[in-house]
Parts: structure tokens; sequence; C-alpha cells
């Protein structure tokens, strides 16, 4: 058993390289590390969270000290007008020491709280390990399996015990619920959220309609609309829109919700991997927004009489995979001859879990073992 206590998150050498210059926010998924890793940058921090009293009076003084490397404010944004604050404090002091401070909300919302901070920061995603951030210590295949089964996130990937997981993700997800959210909204329905959760996790891969989940949940679509915005903020879920040159018309169409936890997926195997897939694939394209700084976007494509490709990445206006997900199938998905032609010269391929042999096709397409190819995954080279 190997542990994380000392494992170099893959965002790390971007992180440091900015401290000199910004505030740094980290947002992503409770439980995914972000604190670790900030602690880790260096052994000269001061460490501060908002859920502590104690730290919360501290943080009102601004008594932390300004001798270490570091400081670390960790679930700031629960703070009123936390963007003003940390704005003034910015201001004022400048950096020396560095600033870290992570939440699991998303930091990035505009929230009516506070000023802008534009200019002021760099913001980082960090999301649960996948098989390229776990590529030196576990074979991708083992990766692979133990997040299809236990998830990506530390704790339970480590732990590599389905009871321990279960377990995990009560606690997980009952914190989210009735801790995070109430912070966040004052939400009274918890029950429908937790329904709501229940069904997205058997249609994942699926277009959901707000209607159809409305009817189902017997609830108003604007407040089922809005409970999804919830999940998306607090980072239980995220969307794949279908692409559309006209950006526009894509964020009216039908999205489909797939879960930061590949393990919470109960719509059979071809789902949890294509959830996996999801996972690694905007993992893989807000590592390229982050540390690049280029506009990126995943996206499906499905066309008017139902043919589908699973997902199309977008970076910097252009489409450049186009990629589908198969647990066992070796023939090649009829959607490459529908969209390839429209997408001449972009990569296309098919990613399978349990295949023999690979191969590639003469006018384009390949079919790739799915885990080996995530391991080396890196959207950014061509």
């Amino acid at each position: 058993m190997w542990h994380n206590s000392r494992m170099e998150r893959g965002l790390t050498k971007s992180i440091k390289s900015d401290l000199d210059r910004k505030i740094v926010l980290i947002t992503g998924p409770r439980q995914c590390g972000k604190t670790t890793l900030a602690k880790m940058i260096t052994d000269s921090y001061d460490y501060f969270n908002w859920d502590y009293s104690e730290h919360r009076v501290d943080l009102q003084k601004r008594t932390w000290d300004r001798s270490k490397d570091l400081i670390i404010f960790d679930e700031l944004h629960k703070k009123k007008n936390w963007k003003s604050w940390l704005k003034g404090m910015y201001d004022v002091e400048g950096i020396p020491p560095g600033y870290i401070v992570t939440g699991s909300a998303r930091l990035d919302i505009n929230r009516k709280a506070g000023d802008s901070m534009a200019g002021r920061y760099f913001l980082y995603n960090l999301h649960p390990f996948d098989m390229k951030e776990l590529s030196d210590t576990v074979s991708p295949e083992e990766a692979l399996d133990r997040i299809l089964r236990v998830s990506g996130f530390p704790e339970p990937f480590l732990a590599d015990s389905e009871e321990y997981y279960r377990r995990w993700k009560k606690t997980h997800t009952d914190t989210i619920l009735r801790q995070d959210m109430l912070d966040l909204e004052s939400i009274r329905d918890i029950g429908g959220i937790e329904t709501m959760i229940e069904l997205l996790r058997r249609r994942v891969g699926s277009p959901v309609s707000y209607a159809s989940l409305a009817r189902d949940l017997e609830r108003d679509p604007k407040t089922v609309k809005k409970w999804l915005g919830y999940l998306e903020n607090l980072y239980i879920i995220f969307p794949v829109r279908p692409f559309h040159r006209n950006l526009g018309r894509s964020i009216l169409k039908e999205p489909k919700y797939y879960f930061y936890d590949t393990a919470q997926v109960s719509s059979g195997d071809g789902a949890k991997l294509e959830n996996c897939t999801a996972c690694v694939l905007l993992k893989e394209l807000h590592r390229i927004r982050d540390c690049l700084g280029y506009d990126t976007s995943l996206h499906y494509l499905r066309s008017k009489d139902g043919k589908e490709l699973d997902f199309a990445v977008n970076i910097d206006g252009q489409i450049r995979h186009l990629i589908e997900v198969k647990w066992g199938q070796s023939s090649l998905s009829a959607g490459f001859r529908t969209f390839g032609p429209h997408f001449p010269g972009v990569k296309q391929i098919q990613l399978v879990r349990d295949i023999e042999k690979e191969k590639s096709f003469p006018e384009g397409p390949e079919i790739r073992k799915a885990a080996p190819w995530l391991a080396r995954i890196d959207l950014s080279s061509s």
C-alpha cells in the first residue's frame, strides 16, 4: 500500500510558479485533496479554515504569521464578501507571503458578495485522481479498475475497499447536501435533491430533459434546473452539452450529466467507463485552461436522426478530438462515419475497455485500449 501524503499532484509545479505573482485559488470537489496539495507546496505555511471559529477570529483580525512563505485560507468562500476582503488584503499588503485560497464550491461564480478579483489571482481546478496522475504509481488497468469500483477520490481510492467506499460516500454526500449547500443556499427540500441525484446516477450517458426530470420529481422545471446548478457549483455533477457551431443553440439543447465520483454511476459498466472518460477529459481540459490559458470545452455530438458520438474536445475554438467509449465492442462506431467528414484532420478515437487488438483505419479513426490511452492523454499536443 502506497500513500499520497508526499505524492506530487499534477498541478503542483504550475501553482508554485504562480505564488510569487498572484493569489492562487484552488477549487474542486470536497475531499479531492485541495488542502493536502496546498500544505505540500512548502513546509513554511500558516493555515486557516473558515469552518473553525478560532480561525475565523484570526482571519477577521488578520493575525496570520507573515514570516511564513505561504498563507492558506481554506473554505474562505463561506465568508461574507470574501472577494472584497481578499482584494483589499492583497491591494494593501501584496506578496510575499504567497496566498492559496481553497474551496469546495466554485470560486469563479459571480456571487453578489464582493468586488471583482480581476487581475489579482490565477484559478486552478483540482480533480480526483485519474490514470494519468497515477501513472508513475499504479498501472493504468489497475487505476481504471479501482476508479470504477471506489472512485478516484484519494481517501477511498487509497483504501481500495468497496465497503469503505460505501461508508465514505454516505458521509461525503451528506456533508455536501446538509452542510455545504446550506452554507451557500437556503434549501429546504434536501430530500428532493437526493432523489434527483439517484435519478441522475441511472441516466449517465443519456441526454437529460429538464421537463422529464421535473415530472419524475413532481417539481417545477425551473426548480429542477436550479437544483442542477447547485449540484454543479458544489462539484457533484458536471454537464456536457451538445456541440453546435452556434454555441448559443448548444446551451439550449439537452445536456448530459456526469459525476465527479465515477463509482456513483449505476447505469451499467459502459456508462461507468463513459463517466470516467468524461472526468479524465474534463480534468485535462481544465489543466490546459488553467496552466496554458486556452479556452476549452467538452461536448457531445448528436444528429437529427439520432446518430451520436460521446465526446468532442474543443480547444481554442477548434474541435481537436472526437471520442467514442465502448466497454467491449471492437467494431467501429457508426458515429465516426456520420461526423468524421465534418471534422477533417481531427483525431478520431474509439476507447474500449476490453479489447485484444488495437486498430487504425485508412480514413482516420483508431480503436484504442481505454486505460493506457487515458493514462497518456495530452490533448494540448495535437
